[in-house]
């Protein structure tokens, strides 16, 4: 490749977004409304915008800055650097540049968004918003950035060989994905097959009849904070790390007065993702009332460790709730099981923890060979714009 590099700055006409505030007031239904381009009408995996989410009031266009088909748009926060093509006519907000007049720079618009999301170009971005707090680009930062320009014909050839290395690469990274999906559900289909078995030394029982199905009781807005003390979990933070608490007093307090969980009992989430679980480790926490739940079982009949397992075998159906799907108690009482004696509940536990393990190894060779193929991608670009494929 003929090496003949040029900053960006000198080349194309590079203009930063503008939000027009606040933005509430300038968010309309109308279909003469303008395109309003989030980070969110974009992914990490897609070249074009062709569509938007929201719009926004003609009022608003002063405020903001206007982008045509085929202009280039520019992330300079959150997915850092990462180019888009437009498709579609719109608005932009200041997380957003706009790279116009590439016809009359002498580049292909392939060539440009390859070379965008090369990394070379990533270490240019990269060195020059080190040192900020925040991470971000701005015109000026955008503007020095260097990229080769060949001739337009070596320009093409460049594409033509991309195009074809990244189709046969992108093949390859929906069959890795088709592979973990399929692990997935062989793994639920084992589980389903499992937990369908009716044995001769099976039981059938109500959730209601093996346990008193619990809640904690509700804790006002006024009781919480976002910095320290006793773990608050809400139905969003449920089985992740809180960012909620409640002061130890009030934890000691409601502790005396109402049933908590014990440690091993299985905590389930009763809106939102319906049926999600975990074990409790028994750590002092407090969960949200009517949205966290769960089966005071005392292992008398069923393991703890089995009727996880049977949880996951469950097809939730909520009752009610019209707005937000709900599991209410009295659905989870009624909910039957089937289960052997003990013995043969441990053994089922261990048998389903094997196939965890293996379809867990399985799902971490596709993934890995997922990330080799990115890698892949990048070595391929950093050997096409330094000189190495043509």
């Amino acid at each position: 490749m003929s090496l003949n590099y040029h900053k960006l700055g000198d080349i194309l006409t590079i203009e930063r977004g503008g939000s027009p505030r606040p933005i509430q007031k300038y968010l309309t239904d109308d279909i003469d409304g303008l395109n309003w381009i989030k980070i969110s009408d974009a992914t990490a995996s897609d070249k074009y915008i062709y569509e938007t989410k929201q719009k926004i009031s003609k009022d608003g266009l002063y405020k903001t800055r206007f982008v045509n088909e085929g202009d280039f748009i520019l992330s300079n926060s959150m997915s850092f650097g990462k180019p888009y093509i437009m498709k579609t006519t719109g608005c932009i907000h200041d997380g957003w540049l706009v790279l116009r007049d590439i016809e009359k720079a002498n580049l292909e618009k392939d060539f440009l968004y390859y070379i965008l999301c090369s990394p070379n170009i990533f270490e240019q971005f990269n060195s020059l918003a080190s040192g900020s707090t925040v991470r971000n680009l701005n015109i000026r930062l955008v503007s020095s950035v260097k990229i080769p320009i060949p001739p337009i014909e070596e320009q093409k050839q460049i594409v033509a060989i991309l195009d074809k290395a990244f189709e046969a690469i992108d093949k390859a990274k929906v069959n890795l994905e088709k592979n973990i999906h399929n692990s997935k559900e062989l793994f639920q289909s084992r589980l389903n097959e499992i937990f369908s078995q009716q044995g001769e030394d099976w039981e059938e029982k109500t959730l209601g009849e093996i346990g008193k199905v619990s809640m904690c009781k509700r804790i006002l807005k006024k009781q919480t904070n976002s910095e320290n003390g006793i773990p608050f979990y809400k139905i969003g933070t449920f089985g992740k790390e809180a960012n909620a608490f409640i002061s130890e007093e009030i934890y000691n307090e409601f502790k005396k007065k109402y049933s908590f969980p014990k440690k091993g009992d299985i905590l389930l989430s009763a809106s939102g993702t319906i049926g999600r679980r975990v074990i409790y480790d028994g750590k002092p926490a407090y969960f949200q009332d009517s949205n966290i739940v769960w089966i005071d079982n005392n292992e008398e009949l069923i393991l703890n460790e089995f009727l996880y397992e049977f949880y996951g075998f469950c097809q939730w159906n909520p009752s009610r709730g019209a707005t937000i799907s709900r599991l209410y108690n009295d659905d989870l009482r009624r909910i039957k099981i089937n289960f052997p004696i003990k013995e043969s509940q441990k053994s089922i536990v261990e048998g389903i923890n094997k196939l965890k393990e293996q379809t867990k190894q399985l799902e971490k060779q596709y993934k890995q060979k997922l990330k080799n193929l990115e890698e892949l991608k990048k070595s391929i670009l950093q050997k096409a714009f330094s000189g190495e494929l043509v």
